[in-house]
C-alpha cells in the first residue's frame, strides 16, 4: 500500500481521519463514519492529512507501541484497521485461514480473562484458545457452546462483573513456568532469530549484505555459547533469504521454544542516532511479563559492557513480538545508520562481548533474583562454572 503522511489528502485519508475521530484523537468535524459492511457502496469524502492529523497519529502510533513518524504505512494502518472496531461491531467466530484481529476481539480476550476462562496472551487474534475459552464460557452459562460471539453472548457477559484480580493470569502463567524449569540452562530451548538487512528502506546494497553478515556472525557466537552451556539452539531461518516476521514468528511456533532472542539493527536518516535497545510484547491489554524482564535484563548487560548508548526496553506490538507463543526479546545491538555503533558491531571483540551479555541476561531471567552480582560483573567463565557445579 501507499504511504500517507502531511500533506496528503484522498478517500484513504479521510478513513485515517474517521479512525482516529473513533478514537479520540480529532475533533469530530462530521465526516463520514466508516462501515465496515459496505465495502462497494462507501465513498468517504475528500479529506486532507493536515497538521493535526499527523498529531492524532503520532499519538496513536505511541498509544500503540508503533515506531512514532507520523507516516501511516502498512503497519500503522492495519493497526488503525484493528482500533476500529468495537465489541458488538461483528459477530466473532474463529477462521481457520484468515482470523480475526481487531480491538473488539481484545476486548472480549479481556472480558474472559476477568473471568477466569481466557489465560493467554491479549493479543487481539481470535485464534484457536479464544475459540475454546468462548465454548467453555458458553456451556457453563446455558449458551449454545459453538465458539460464536453473538448478541446472545455479549448480553450474557455484560450481566457479568469481574472474578480474577491480583494479576495477569498469562504472566502468573509465565513466571511459574520460569520457577519450575529451574535455574540452570541445560535443556532450555531457545530460538536465535537473526535480523536480515535490506527489510529497512534504510538498509540498501552494500549496507545491506553488511548488516546481514554482522547480525548472522553475532547470532553464530551466541549459538556457540548457548551449546556450551547445554542448551538447545535452533536458528529461525538459514541466512540465505530475507523472511518477514510472520514466517519467521510461524517457524518460532514450530520449535516450541521456551525463549525467543531476535538481533537487530537500528536505523535512522540521521546518523546521529545511536544505541542499544530492548523491546518484548506489550499493550494497554496485556504484556508478556517474561519478555519484559529478558529484554530488560539483555539491555542492562549489554550496556554495561560495551560503549553503546542506553535507550532502554520498551513494549511494542510489533507482528515479531505478537505472532509467537513464547516470550520474545527483540534486542536493536546499534544503529547500523551511525558510525560509531557500527563500529562497534564491525569488532569480533565486541560481538563477542555483545553475545555474552546475552547469554549472562538468559541466566539471570532463569536465578530468578538470586543472583546479586552487580550487571555487567557475571562473566560467562563464571557462568559455565555454575552450569558444570555438581547439583
Amino acid at each position: 500500500m501507499p504511504l500517507f503522511r502531511l500533506g496528503d489528502h484522498g478517500s484513504a485519508v479521510a478513513e485515517i481521519r474517521a479512525i482516529l475521530v473513533g478514537r479520540g484523537l480529532l475533533p469530530d468535524t462530521g465526516s463520514t463514519a466508516i462501515d465496515h459492511s459496505a465495502t462497494n457502496g462507501w465513498t468517504p469524502p475528500e479529506a486532507v492529512f493536515d497538521e493535526a492529523c499527523d498529531r492524532a497519529v503520532r499519538a496513536f502510533q505511541q498509544e500503540r507501541g508503533l515506531i512514532v513518524d507520523g507516516i501511516v504505512g502498512p503497519a500503522t494502518y492495519r493497526v488503525l484497521r484493528e482500533a476500529s472496531y468495537r465489541l458488538g461491531a461483528r459477530v466473532l467466530s474463529y477462521q481457520l485461514s484468515a482470523p480475526m484481529v481487531g480491538d473488539d476481539v481484545a476486548t472480549l480476550q479481556s472480558r474472559l480473562q476477568n473471568l477466569g476462562y481466557f489465560t493467554s496472551l491479549v493479543d487481539g487474534i481470535f485464534g484457536l484458545t479464544t475459540h475454546n475459552a468462548v465454548c467453555l464460557y458458553q456451556s457453563e452459562y446455558g449458551l449454545a457452546s459453538d465458539g460464536i460471539c453473538g448478541p446472545a453472548t455479549l448480553r450474557s457477559l455484560e450481566r457479568l462483573g469481574t472474578r480474577v484480580t491480583g494479576g495477569s493470569p498469562y504472566a502468573i502463567r509465565e513466571e511459574e513456568h520460569v520457577r519450575r524449569s529451574g535455574p540452570h540452562l541445560s535443556g532450555k530451548r531457545i530460538l536465535i532469530d537473526p535480523g536480515s538487512g535490506g527489510l529497512h528502506g534504510l538498509s540498501t546494497g552494500d549496507l545491506a549484505d553488511r548488516e546481514s553478515e554482522l547480525l548472522w556472525d553475532l547470532g553464530a557466537r551466541l549459538e556457540g555459547r548457548m551449546a556450551a552451556t547445554g542448551m538447545q539452539t535452533f536458528l529461525s531461518h538459514d541466512g540465505r533469504g530475507r523472511p518477514g516476521d510472520d514466517e519467521r514468528a510461524r517457524v518460532a511456533n514450530l520449535m516450541d521454544a521456551d525463549l525467543m532472542i531476535s538481533l537487530r539493527c537500528g536505523h535512522y536518516r540521521n546518523e546521529q542516532a545511536n544505541g542499544v535497545a530492548s523491546f518484548y510484547f506489550g499493550n494497554n491489554n496485556s504484556f508478556s511479563s517474561i519478555g519484559r524482564n529478558l529484554a530488560g535484563f539483555v539491555q542492562r548487560e549489554i550496556a554495561a559492557r560495551t560503549p553503546l548508548a542506553d535507550c532502554r526496553s520498551h513494549p511494542r506490538t510489533w507482528d515479531l513480538l505478537r505472532l509467537t507463543k513464547m516470550p520474545v526479546a527483540l534486542i536493536d545491538v546499534g544503529y547500523i545508520t551511525n558510525p560509531n555503533d557500527a563500529a562497534v558491531l564491525s569488532d569480533s571483540d565486541w560481538r563477542n562481548v555483545i553475545a555474552d551479555a546475552i547469554v549472562v541476561a538468559v541466566k539471570r531471567l532463569y536465578l530468578l533474583d538470586q543472583d546479586d552480582r552487580p550487571t555487567g560483573t557475571y562473566t560467562f567463565a563464571d557462568l559455565l562454572a555454575a552450569e558444570n557445579a555438581p547439583r
